[in-house]
């Protein structure tokens, strides 16, 4: 079952009634869809062991929630619990067995999903000696999670989710003795919410579809009052003032955000000059103009400007949240760009930190080198585009910027990003098939498989791994399995370098013909304009493309390909 489908079957697993939480689950109409299944009450380590139960096969599961009480799947802890030391050792050693019994389920699913262990919140344990070492219920039950979690780091598609959160959101509706003693339902209802809420922002993040664009207003958001009509140096911004500090809060939480790969931008009705001023000289401002990926600050209609801005860093209006205090300014976006988010925004400048970390669309199955470093990457684009307007022509200006290839086969160090670039990218794809790392990796080992990544640098800077091309050898012919390319550098000859390298690569393999067959998306148009375009034959009425390697395919000449080893 491909990452990207719009339903998904999940098993429930757990020590109690589930029956609510799965309710929640199932009902919740976010997307995406999933619907449920649930193991046999109470049997969690039968069905982590026994896949041909029923629930495993009735539909398969694409994912696994495994909720357990520590007191129930970890014997030592009941003697903890009950007053009697237990050695750590003993306590790990059981961790690490369930753990084990995780990994090898994981092995079956696309992931899993393990909220971590807590205790009731009305048990005290041994009050001031409950953070000692073998003692404490509380000391012990960390130590106990954070064995969980090094032991689940260890596979790439279990995900430890912090349950903790959910009861403090939850408050004094988080336990509720008479619902277990009733019916053993361990929860409230309020902790499942939030558990819904966590795990679906999850699946949008396996299946790449997190928010990666926040475009921001300026006056009354970014800090108070209209820089036009009281000048930046009296805008409400730090200082000994509570709005003010409110504001650069706000800025250093979106900072933070920048900061984990997702970019900034601005769309405000102001003077370009006036607002750029405020940004680069006010004392207070945490965020500068090298922390936006780009603006639209003028006096047009803002729908129309997140628009073309959106378009010119190449991404999709379904990748952006848009934050604007102004609500005629929020309807209108709504209204025009509904594919774009746009929060309610608070009235009180003071909860503007609070809403933003409260969003859940930001949420990614990792971060890579490339995610932290993204904003740079746009910086040094708006230079590329300023030698562009100062040459004659484009093959001028492509051999003016030094465009480097390092090719390597698939590895250790770039398996993340190269699963997550074959995962979140639409526009230059061919097959738009997504892959968990795991998945990847079997593909990849495969004899007659062949996997490479692509990284891409100028002079004025990393583009990072930016490309990812896969071959599959049957005799004498080769099939391009994955034809992938980040929008930041299409156009640049790299589509072409990455084709040359495929038919010498192919060529060495005995592999006479190589083919590929574009799949139509509704966004991987430009995939097929640029096999159309390439030169590779093709086929009558068919969407298959090939050429023969009896011919070497052209690198070319404005670009530098270099090999290294995964």
């Amino acid at each position: 079952m491909s990452m990207d489908k719009q339903a998904y079957q999940c098993l429930i697993v757990s020590d109690f009634n589930v029956s609510n939480f799965a309710g929640y689950l199932g009902n919740d109409t976010n997307p995406p869809v999933v619907t449920i299944n649930t193991g046999p009450f109470g049997q969690v380590v039968q069905v982590l062991v026994n896949r041909e139960l029923d629930c495993w096969s009735d539909p398969a599961p694409d994912f696994l929630v495994v909720w357990t009480q520590p007191q129930n799947v970890i014997n030592a802890f009941i003697s903890i619990m009950n007053g009697q030391p237990v050695p750590l050792e003993e306590v790990f050693a059981e961790v690490d067995n369930y753990t084990n019994l995780l990994a090898a389920a994981s092995s079956d699913v696309k992931f899993v999903f393990v909220p971590t262990w807590v205790v009731p919140s009305y048990h005290r344990g041994l009050g001031m000696l409950d953070m000692k070492v073998r003692f404490g219920l509380a000391n012990t039950l960390m130590r106990m999670n954070l064995r969980l979690l090094d032991n689940l780091e260890k596979t790439s598609n279990l995900y430890v989710l912090n349950a903790d959160r959910w009861f403090q959101l939850a408050g004094k509706n988080a336990f509720n003795p008479k619902s277990w003693y009733m019916g053993k339902i361990a929860y409230g209802n309020e902790v499942y919410k939030e558990a819904v809420k966590d795990i679906k922002a999850a699946i949008q993040g396996m299946a790449g579809q997190s928010r990666k664009l926040i475009l921001l207003d300026l006056d009354d958001t970014l800090w108070g009052g209209i820089v036009g009509d009281i000048g930046w140096e009296n805008i409400q911004l730090g200082g000994h003032d509570a709005i003010g500090e409110a504001f650069v809060d706000f800025q250093r939480a979106l900072k933070t955000i920048k900061n984990r790969g997702v970019l900034l931008g601005i769309v405000s009705k102001n003077e370009e000059s006036v607002a750029l001023t405020a940004i680069n000289k006010h004392p207070e401002m945490v965020l500068r103009s090298d922390d936006f990926a780009g603006w639209r600050i003028n006096w047009g209609d803002k729908a129309r400007n997140i628009a073309e801005l959106v378009s010119e860093l190449n991404l999709g209006l379904q990748s952006v949240v848009f934050i604007d205090d102004n609500p005629v300014e929020q309807a209108r976006v709504k209204d025009a760009l509904p594919e774009v988010l746009v929060p309610d925004w608070p009235d009180d400048k003071m909860l503007y930190k609070e809403t933003l970390l409260q969003l859940t669309c930001f949420d990614v199955p990792t971060i890579s080198q490339e995610d932290l470093a993204r904003t740079n990457m746009y910086v040094a684009e708006r230079k590329r585009t300023v030698v562009k307007s100062e040459v004659s022509s484009v093959e001028e200006w492509l051999e003016s910027l030094g465009i480097k290839i390092i090719v390597a086969e698939l590895g250790e160090r770039n398996l993340s990003r190269a699963t997550q670039l074959l995962n979140k990218t639409n526009q230059m794809n061919l097959t738009t098939r997504r892959l968990t790392e795991t998945e990847l990796v079997a593909w990849a080992k495969q004899p007659d498989h062949r996997f490479w990544v692509f990284r891409v640098t100028d002079k004025f800077g990393d583009y990072g791994l930016t490309g990812i091309a896969s071959v599959e050898v049957e005799g004498h012919r080769g099939k391009i399995s994955d034809f992938i390319l980040s929008c930041r550098v299409m156009g640049r000859k790299v589509e072409e370098a990455m084709l040359s390298h495929i038919i010498r690569a192919s060529k060495e393999l005995s592999v006479v013909e190589v083919s590929a067959e574009y799949i139509p998306t509704s966004k991987n148009k430009p995939c097929l304009s640029f096999f159309e375009t390439s030169g590779f034959s093709r086929q009558a009425d068919s969407n298959i493309f090939s050429w023969k390697t009896t011919e070497n395919y052209p690198k070319p000449t404005q670009v530098d390909i270099e090999y290294e080893s995964a």
